[in-house]
């Protein structure tokens, strides 16, 4: 009844594990996005991550032999992921844009989970660390910077 189930108990623990790294990799980014209520936060960046890592495991057991398969299914998840990221921006009334460092970022996120996928831990991390410091302390640095703007009566914040 079940037989078109594969089941590879190594194989499971593996992606298991890929998806698990990708979702830790990705909750800090989350998690200051949601703490300065962003639109997306905590549950959607470790989303991203996991479904990025989850595709693209598929795409590269799915299509061993067809590096342009699998490059298909990276350029698709990625226009995918770049629509999430478009909910994120608005446009307000005063013409300001808000949102586009946020889609940057889960855009980022979905790298992670795609580096993961590919076992290149090293670039997931890199991306992590650095979207995370990007939000973290260069966010702080450029809403002083709009501020000032604001006070000059020079423009305000388009990159938020």
């Amino acid at each position: 009844m079940f037989d078109w189930i594969m089941w590879d108990g190594n194989a499971a623990i593996g992606v298991f594990i890929r998806i698990l790294i990708s979702f830790l990799l990705a909750l800090p980014i989350g998690w200051e996005r949601e703490r300065n209520a962003r639109s997306l936060g905590l549950r959607t960046f470790p989303l991203v991550a996991v479904a990025s890592t989850a595709y693209l495991t598929i795409a590269e057991e799915l299509f061993v032999q067809s590096q342009d398969a699998q490059s298909r299914v990276l350029q698709g998840l990625m226009a995918g992921i770049g629509f999430i990221g478009g909910g994120a921006i608005l446009k307000r009334n005063d013409s300001t844009v808000e949102g586009t460092a946020t889609a940057a970022g889960v855009w980022a996120t979905g790298a992670l989970g795609a580096s993961v996928a590919y076992g290149r831990l090293d670039i997931a991390l890199a991306i992590s660390l650095i979207t995370f410091f990007t939000f973290g302390f260069i966010t702080p640095l450029k809403q002083a910077i709009d501020r000032q703007r604001e006070e000059s009566g020079k423009g305000g914040n388009y990159d938020a």
